[in-house]
């Protein structure tokens, strides 16, 4: 025992001394000469990044910050200038780490920066650590002094801001062992190899090299010079453009040490994989975002590989071999184009410990698959897995080791998981659960209390209903919440306050009601917060103030009201901040104004009033303002003129002033400009580069009073969109629009008073989709060429003074694309050109009110895209230069006459299915062919002088709801097949030659009104006065049968009425009989319902009497 405490003594000796000996090195005063050269990179460094070097100062370099000395010397041997929150661009290749790194936030950035490296390191002569990774050297060449440092063992210019040559100095490193020079490529031009290598050669000690991003597609000889690197142990050229060209058959021949291996986000396909074959010591492969089709199965040969990554290639299924890779612990296979079932082998990979195989279309899951034990990340989102509950109950009662699960967006059904149990294990290591996207039901289940060290929990886009369980707020270390788009109702519970680390709650798009409770705001550590699209209501309270971390708040799509708290100004953090459709009202507070980093405000779709306040104008650092919506009256847009970061701007619909007028020197760099809607008055100024805008998306100032001309400067701002609708501008549209060939795909010009002929280089505008004209007082001949216009979806030519014919040049080859025609209400004449019937994708062709004279062309079948059942591809027959979307096609409009109203359709403008030829001159008879357009909703052939019989197969257009004939010369009979058109709801077939009975069937008991049929002398039967021959001895047949049955309806009128005076007495006389008051009420109220019912009596029996009388008058 005595022996036992000697030891431990002499032990403890000895650590004393080595600690006292350390001591003393450490303050061993560093080599002046190396401490000025220190002192001197220091000064070089831009004065706002130095206070990274605060530590730099006094005589003991030795303990500076980043600085490592010899002991024995005192000389600087290391300087590690690293960013400290330096994080590469790429993902870590440990992703579990990488989910960890974003769940507990960065460190504040403290990047270094000076326009060079300065020479003043030469100094430190006996320097063999160099790393300079993460900062920023101002685009600067690495310095070829760098070379001369002979000592250096390890240097890292990683991410710093270099371009330019690598210099061959750095062949003159021969004890160089590391080598990181990735990752310089967002500069232009950027770090580049070139031409001959042979100096890399001579770095016969380097064992690590990464030239990740380096430009090396130049270089003649790389691959054989690493070949002659006999201690090369890890090798990076992910991302340097490589393909099978550059890479020779036998560039890997020689590195059979080559323990990793990245290639990654290249060109390389599946044959230069033949090359690896003698690399039998790799044990990390990283190939992800190539063109790989399949994995030679030698791979299996790879005794020692350990991390193989194949994400984002090609392959189309997992090898089974993949189990012969005994010591794989990572695999990643996402992103590929992987289908059908994982491999039954799968669960042998007993050593898996990362296992990614999300992004594909995989449709199941081994039995065994929970053997699979060692698993500490699992990622099978983004499939087709159709998953039911008891395979995730299994994983999360049998993964012992697993840390994060994430099954999002696959077809994962569950009815309830509050029966699930749960491993005590699984409890304490389970950080991070994804099931978003899925159809999971029932209840947010109890036992997610229990998951202990929960880091994050996802549930978006399920079906979860019901309240948030008061035991949410057990869940202490949760960061991250994700519940929106559910359907979870009532109130946020007050524990949610208990979850004091949360940084991200997300509860949009649910039914949670009442206020937002008190505690929320005690979460201070928030960092995202959305509770938009849900049903709360109340005021905002002032304690919103101390969410002091909050970067992102969405609130919109609620019912508050009142003011916008004043302690929003305290959230001096704020990035994003949406409030809109709420019924916020009062002025836009001042402190709104001091959210100096505020980069998108969207307080649209409210009741704020007042002016816009000037001092918005504080908020530089402001891409996204939407003010539209509200009952705004003041608005002056050189306010904004310190806005220069300022993109999109939308003030439309409120009630503001003012014209259009800016400073000069005012440079805004809008791309979207809202002004719509609102009372602007005054003209465009001549000189529209004075406003010193410089749209890409759009100019909106329809809706106003603006006045004067389009200014020719317009032609000169790259627009997409062109809105001034609805003004009071005049004179000719400007012919200079060439400029704009490649953006604009919107103009609208509609009503207006605008004059002049249709401008020429209108049609050179290869991307125009929409074109609104109408409502105008242009004149002259439609265009006959539209060259370019083959993107064109709407021409809306109508309510002008275009005269002339249509052009017969409007054909396919002219229109391939256009649904929608507009011509209506000019004065245009000739005949329908057979053309137009080339126009497959015509879904509205409207040329009514014109003078156009001749036959409707039979070929009108051809219009494909009139058909319940198309020809045509709903997909377009040539691809759009710029696709038309959704929200583009919600934005137009056109006004059509449907059962017989005029119309303007906007949000459905897509769908409408209508012809209108009426108010011409055309003759001839209605072709037969017209029935073939079965998808049409809406036909106006009236005001014409058409002649002949409707059409027997007009039954066909079973989708016809509007159904316009009058005022021609048609002849015959109303055919029965129209009892078929069930969607029928407005007919008029009045002013014609139509003879015969009016049928009474389907739906035509339904249109009774006489105006429908009128001024066709030979129809008969109602609703028309004249009775069809034939009905008289039709009605003596049934009048015994009728009379039968009046018989009946008067016994059971007569019962009736005498039940309901029974009941009405008896059932309250024994109550009034004790209540005197009520009696009194009562038997007056009886009085006046009596006289009621008497006046009914005689009016029905009256009735009655001249039914009979005149049936028996008709009989006679």
């Amino acid at each position: 025992m005595a022996r036992y405490y000697k030891c431990v003594v002499l032990l403890l000796v000895l650590v004393i001394i080595s600690q006292s000996c350390l001591c003393a090195n450490s303050n061993v005063p560093c080599i002046e000469k190396e401490r000025q050269a220190l002192v001197d990179f220091k000064a070089s460094i831009s004065q706002h990044s130095s206070n990274r070097l605060t530590s730099w100062k006094g005589t003991y370099c030795c303990q500076w910050e980043g600085i490592g000395c010899d002991n024995a010397t005192g000389h600087v041997v290391k300087l590690d200038l690293r960013n400290p929150c330096y994080s590469p661009y790429r993902q870590p290749r440990e992703p579990y780490l990488y989910v960890q790194y974003n769940l507990y936030g960065q460190m504040a950035c403290m990047s270094v920066q000076s326009p060079n490296v300065s020479s003043s390191l030469l100094q430190l002569e006996h320097l063999t650590y160099l790393d300079l990774t993460g900062n920023h050297f101002s685009r600067s060449s690495i310095p070829m002094f760098i070379g001369s440092m002979g000592r250096l063992e390890h240097l890292s210019l990683s991410d710093a801001g270099f371009s330019g040559n690598i210099p061959i100095s750095l062949g003159n490193l021969k004890s160089l062992q590391f080598l990181d020079l990735s990752f310089n490529y967002d500069f232009s031009p950027s770090l580049q190899l070139n031409g001959d290598t042979t100096w890399i050669s001579k770095l016969h000690s380097l064992n690590h090299l990464d030239l990740t991003s380096v430009h090396i597609k130049d270089t003649h000889n790389l691959f054989q010079v690493l070949n002659l690197l006999p201690s090369l142990l890890h090798l990076s050229l992910d991302d340097c453009e490589l393909d099978n060209s550059l890479i020779p058959p036998h560039a890997f021949q020689n590195m059979t040490s080559l323990v990793y291996l990245d290639l990654s986000l290249n060109m390389l396909s599946s044959p230069i994989l033949e090359s690896f074959q003698n690399m039998t010591s790799i044990e990390s492969l990283y190939l992800s975002g190539n063109n790989f089709t399949l994995v030679p199965s030698w791979f299996c040969n790879f005794e020692k590989l350990t991390h193989l990554d194949l994400s984002r290639n090609s392959l189309t299924f997992i090898p089974s071999w993949f189990v012969d890779l005994k010591r794989l612990v990572y695999l990643d296979l996402s992103f590929n184009e992987l289908y059908g079932p994982i491999p039954e082998a799968f669960p042998n990979m007993t050593f898996i410990e990362f296992l990614d195989l999300s992004q594909n279309s995989l449709t199941s899951i081994p039995s065994r698959f929970v053997d699979l034990k060692r698993l500490v990340y699992l990622d099978l989102s983004w499939n087709q897995l159709a998953l039911k509950d008891y395979f995730l109950s299994s994983i999360i009662n049998s993964m012992c080791r697993l840390k994060f699960l994430i099954l999002s967006t696959n077809k994962l059904y569950i009815e309830s998981m509050e029966h699930f149990e749960i491993s005590k294990c699984i409890r304490y290591d389970l950080e991070y659960l994804d099931l978003g996207y899925n159809h999971i039901n029932g209840h947010l289940p109890t036992w997610l209390e229990k998951l202990e060290n929960l880091k994050y929990l996802d549930f978006t886009s399920n079906y979860l209903h019901g309240p948030i369980p008061l035991s949410i707020g057990k869940l202490s270390k949760l960061h991250e919440l994700y519940l929106s788009n559910n359907i979870f109702e009532g109130l946020i519970p007050e524990s949610i306050g208990q979850l004091v680390n949360l940084t991200s709650l997300h509860l949009s798009f649910n039914k949670f009601y009442d206020s937002i409770p008190q505690n929320l705001w005690k979460l201070t550590n928030l960092r995202y917060l959305d509770l938009s699209n849900n049903s709360f209501n109340g005021l905002i309270p002032e304690s919103i103030g101390q969410l002091v971390n909050l970067t992102y708040l969405r609130l919109s799509s609620n019912k508050f009201h009142g003011s916008i708290p004043q302690n929003l100004g305290k959230l001096a953090n704020l990035g994003y901040l949406y409030l809109s459709n709420n019924y916020f009202n009062g002025v836009i507070r001042e402190s709104l104004c001091q959210l100096v980093t505020l980069r998108i405000l969207d307080i649209s779709s409210n009741k704020l009033d007042g002016s816009i306040p000037e001092s918005l104008g504080k908020l530089t650092n402001l891409k996204y303002l939407d003010l539209s919506n509200n009952n705004f009256n003041r608005f002056v847009l050189k306010s904004l003129c310190q806005l220069v970061n300022l993109f999109h701007l939308d003030v439309s619909s409120n009630m503001l002033d003012g014209t259009m007028s800016m400073e000069k020197g005012c440079h805004l760099n809008l791309q979207y400009l809202n002004l719509s809607h609102n009372q602007i008055s005054g003209s465009l100024p001549k000189s529209i580069s004075l406003i010193s805008l410089s749209f890409s998306e759009g100019l909106f100032l329809g809706n106003n009073h603006l006045n004067g001309s389009i200014p020719i400067s317009l032609c000169q701002i790259p627009l997409n969109s062109l809105d001034l609708s609805k003004n009071n501008l005049s004179g000719e549209i400007p012919n200079c629009w060439e400029d704009s060939l490649e953006m604009l795909s919107e103009i609208n010009l509609s009503s207006n008073k605008l004059t002049g002929a249709f401008p020429n280089s209108f049609g050179n505008l290869p991307v125009l989709l929409w074109l609104h004209l109408n409502n105008n007082n242009l004149q002259g001949e439609l265009p006959v060429s539209f060259r370019n216009l083959k993107q064109l979806l709407i021409l809306d030519l109508g309510e002008n003074q275009f005269s002339r014919s249509i052009p017969s040049s409007w054909t396919i080859d002219t229109f391939p694309l256009v649904q929608i025609i507009r011509l209506r209400q000019n004065m245009l004449n000739g005949s329908i050109p057979t053309q137009l019937c080339q126009l497959k994708s015509l879904k509205i062709l409207d040329l009514s009110r014109n003078k156009l004279h001749g036959s409707i062309p039979p070929c009108i079948e051809n219009l494909e895209w009139m058909k319940l059942t198309p020809l045509v591809p709903a997909t377009s027959p040539m691809p759009f230069a710029v696709a038309p979307s959704s929200e583009g096609w919600s934005s137009q409009d056109a006004m059509e006459v449907v059962k017989g109203v005029e119309l303007n359709y906007t949000k459905i403008l897509k769908l409408v299915v209508h012809m209108d030829l009426s108010e011409n001159n055309l003759v001839g008879v209605i072709p037969d062919e017209i029935t073939f357009l079965t998808g049409l909703h809406g036909l106006s052939l009236s005001k014409n002088q058409l002649t002949g019989e409707i059409p027997q197969l007009i039954g066909d257009m079973k989708s016809l709801e509007s159904l316009d004939m009058s005022h021609n010369q048609l002849s015959g009979k109303i055919p029965n097949t129209m009892f078929a058109l069930t969607s029928l709801s407005h007919l008029n077939l009045s002013h014609n030659n139509l003879s015969g009975p009016i049928p009474k069937d389907n739906q035509f008991s339904t249109f009774n009104h006489p105006s429908i049929y009128a001024y066709n002398p030979y129809l008969c039967g109602s609703p028309l006065p004249n009775t069809c021959p034939g009905d008289l001895s039709h009605g003596a047949s049934e009048s015994k049968g009728n009379e039968d049955e009046d018989g009946i309806e008067k016994v059971w009128f007569y019962f009736v009425i005498a039940l309901g005076f029974g009941t009405g007495l008896w059932g309250v006389i024994f109550t009034l009989w004790f209540k005197k008051n009520w009696r009194h009420a009562y038997f007056r109220w009886v009085e006046d319902v009596g006289d009621e019912i008497y006046v009914a009596i005689v009016i029905k029996v009256a009735k009655l009497k001249k039914m009979k009388m005149k049936r028996n008058h008709d009989h006679e």
